[in-house]
């Protein structure tokens, strides 16, 4: 069990009886001080109200922190464990058929974030989602994270599942990253891929789409306030972990709430460590030939505001079409589709998208549906 599930309410309730048993002695001393009457009584409040706070931080994180253990504990995994280079990795397969999809969720998502969708998928083939290492329930492991490491693992993972092939990738946002490695370093296993409003190499360098993590001390400040937030229940207080989400059923979306409300910012923050490297790794990555490649892309008119939108926010949703639109060179036999009414999380705001089109773009690479009329081409949907 990591630190933020023990270490961290574990320290909150040590800072919180300390305090409690501090403010007590104090309030006890008071009586023998040669103080004022007014003085006397304020500091009693004081310390009667910071006492009664301290209570209720310390009591509420052990409870969060019970709670948590209790619902790991009773609910395990979907799918099935793998050892990977001696780390633990999970994979969940649900469904039966050839080619394999393989999900692979963004950054700071994990698995879980594919329950809206993958049922629907299982029905025309074999479908499995999996957590890269340190999110969901994947272990997490030193050493660089960039798209060369995360693409080796994914294929030792499904070494040992045996999921030999053929597969298509399907990825959400940094995961079109990794799957461009995969496919550039296993072309023989790849015969498709789905991109779900995919980054692109080396976007950080454009102006407004740079992702790093802070460092030094700001960084653990940063990281300490969130995982302490966290900690102490306060999204579950405002019902982030009770968040019913369209088109999960009940232990799905109760898995995934509750997964909301652990964050996994390690993992996230050496992921965005690599991103440079990940983006220098795979900006020369393709083009595919003819391999069949599917593109998902958010909605502008979702994400701007409907009135009088400032001129950043209307530039960053150009050049984010404009790097959309390039992914279609990665291939003679690439279609596009704009996700009407959609943000970046497509599977979530339009599964129905994702369920209608992606099992015919499946039957398409078997050769058991009628091609796309027109290839290089996009559409709103």
């Amino acid at each position: 069990m990591d630190f933020a599930y023990v270490g961290i309410p574990a320290l909150i309730l040590f800072v919180g009886l300390a305090v409690i048993w501090l403010s007590i002695r104090r309030i006890r001393s008071l009586s023998a001080r040669r103080y004022r009457v007014w003085r006397k009584a304020a500091e009693r409040i004081v310390l009667s109200v910071v006492a009664v706070l301290a209570a209720l931080v310390a009591g509420s994180a052990t409870y969060n922190a019970v709670v948590l253990l209790y619902f790991r504990d009773h609910n395990p995994p979907p799918g099935k464990m793998y050892l990977v280079d001696g780390y633990k990795m999970h994979l969940d397969c649900i469904g039966s058929g050839s080619p394999t999809l393989v999900l692979d969720a963004g950054l700071g998502n994990d698995s879980l974030i594919w329950g809206g969708v993958q049922p629907a998928l299982s029905k025309t083939t074999q479908v499995c989602s999996y957590d890269r290492a340190g999110f969901g329930w994947s272990q997490a492991r030193p050493g660089p994270r960039d798209a060369d490491h995360i693409a080796a693992e994914l294929h030792a993972l499904l070494t040992q599942a045996k999921v030999t092939g053929p597969i298509v990738l399907m990825g959400h946002s940094i995961a079109g990253l990794y799957m461009r490695d995969y496919a550039s370093r296993y072309p023989a296993e790849v015969v498709g891929m789905v991109f779900v409003d995919s980054s692109s190499p080396l976007q950080n360098r454009i102006p407004d789409f740079g992702l790093k993590a802070p460092t030094g001390l700001r960084a653990w400040g940063r990281t300490l306030l969130i995982e302490a937030t966290f900690s102490t229940g306060i999204p579950c207080l405002f019902g982030q972990c009770s968040h019913a989400f369209r088109g999960f059923d009940a232990h799905a979306a109760k898995l995934l709430a509750e997964d909301l409300c652990d964050v996994q910012l390690k993992a996230m923050e050496a992921e965005m460590d690599n991103i440079d490297q990940s983006g220098l790794e795979t900006v020369h990555t393709g083009p595919y030939g003819a391999m069949p490649i599917l593109i998902f892309s958010h909605d502008p008119d979702r994400t701007l505001p409907k009135r009088n939108p400032p001129s950043w926010r209307v530039e960053r949703e150009h050049r984010w079409n404009q790097m959309q639109e390039r992914l279609e060179r990665l291939s003679t036999h690439s279609r596009r589709i704009i996700a009407q009414g959609s943000t970046h999380y497509i599977q979530l705001d339009r599964a129905d998208l994702i369920d209608n089109e992606v099992p015919l773009f499946i039957e398409q690479i078997r050769g058991t549906a009628p091609q796309p009329v027109s290839y290089r081409s996009t559409i709103t949907e």
